[in-house]
């Protein structure tokens, strides 16, 4: 039996503060590495999340802030094959974090017309040993590079406005994956247990606050390390229980520009108290030759902390449903996603400032893949 399901959640993850913890967007699977032969696919998803808050005193206390999310796009591609009985490979092109919050004008919210953008791309390249026994190990390096800018416009309780303006050019890390897995194919199981490594950045930015002047230096962060827990077992005819627990190191992540720093007390541009778990469940079903359907749900803890107003989302539950289509040598999965974002409270310089709750998100994805 191969019913193409898997990959399903994968290609419904999307993220930013919409649906998944910090600023996660293509949860870094590696799935596509247990593909059989040679195999090639493509994927995009389209997110449109809906992210509201509203002032609490002493900031402007009941100005609404607006949808501060705007929709984007991600994409996505994988390479794998077979070098022998042994041995095989894999080469992933993803974006795998990114932020994207954007205040709109005139609305009296003390943070109006703030803006932030995160982008980030990564090549992985992978390699497989089959050992004895259903085992085999795999691993590689990972290149990835990000990039970001940042408006920060608040209207504070004490003392003057904050003007405040960064951007960072494209910087290039590099780090690595090690994973171990175990198949039993006559059951369709396997289970995949996958480390991706912190990856260091030193970032040229140009930051100026009106008022007070410029500044060029250099950021230092690290995108975050992972762990992944991925599995899959058949348990009826034509019938896949599947999903996965993912942890990130969130807590270790901070976007701290100096002159942010020293105009606002401390605080960082960007940052997470804690680490986040996100697990998933799903079943899927071959209903003929050509169709297969799947379900999943997926579930983050909200932890009650206070977040910065540039990453006003805590946890979330999600529901996921995708048809699959397969003919010939190639298949195409269609999904969608509800995501529910966790209730949040935004702070300024520890003040909280914002609750922002009962928001939401969807997203759409497609994924195509060839066999040749």
């Amino acid at each position: 039996m191969r019913v193409s399901i898997t990959s399903v959640t994968a290609l419904c993850l999307a993220a930013g503060g919409a649906s998944a913890g910090g600023i996660d967007r293509s949860g870094q699977s590696i799935g596509v590495l247990f593909e059989e032969g040679r195999y090639l696919e493509l994927n995009a998803v389209s997110v449109t999340p809906e992210l509201t808050g509203d002032a609490r005193a002493p900031f402007a206390s009941g100005s609404g802030s607006g949808d501060v999310a705007p929709s984007y796009f991600r994409w996505g591609a994988a390479y794998k094959a077979d070098i022998n009985d042994k041995l095989s490979y894999a080469i992933i092109l993803d974006e795998p974090f990114g932020a994207d919050v954007e205040y709109p004008g005139g609305t009296g919210y003390f943070a109006s017309t703030s803006n932030a953008e995160f982008d980030s791309r990564a090549l992985t390249g992978l390699l497989r040993y089959k050992l004895n026994s259903g085992f085999s190990v795999y691993g590689g390096l990972r290149i990835q590079s990000v990039e970001a800018n940042a408006d920060v416009n608040f209207v504070r309780p004490v003392g003057p406005p904050l003007f405040y303006s960064a951007n960072a050019d494209v910087h290039y890390g590099v780090g690595y994956v090690a994973g171990l897995a175990y198949e039993k194919p006559e059951i369709a199981l396997r289970v995949s247990l996958t480390y991706s490594s912190e990856i260091s950045h030193s970032v040229d930015t140009n930051e100026t606050v009106l008022g007070f002047g410029s500044l060029s230096t250099s950021t230092e962060f690290e995108t975050p390390q992972s762990v992944n827990l991925e599995f899959q077992t058949g348990v009826a005819a034509d019938t896949l229980l599947f999903g996965g627990i993912r942890w990130v190191d969130w807590s270790d992540f901070a976007l701290d520009p100096s002159l942010y720093q020293t105009v606002t007390g401390g605080s960082n541009l960007l940052s997470y108290e804690e680490d986040v778990v996100t697990y998933t469940l799903g079943v899927g079903r071959r209903l003929n030759d050509n169709w297969s359907v799947a379900a999943s749900l997926g579930y983050e803890e909200n932890t009650g902390n206070l977040f910065t107003n540039l990453g006003p989302a805590d946890g979330q539950e999600s529901l996921s449903l995708a048809a699959i289509y397969s003919e010939g040598n190639y298949e195409i999965t269609t999904g969608i996603r509800y995501i529910r974002i966790g209730d949040t409270t935004t702070g300024v310089s520890g003040t909280p400032a914002a609750n922002f709750n009962d928001n939401d998100a969807i997203a759409i994805g497609v994924k195509i893949g060839f066999r040749f």
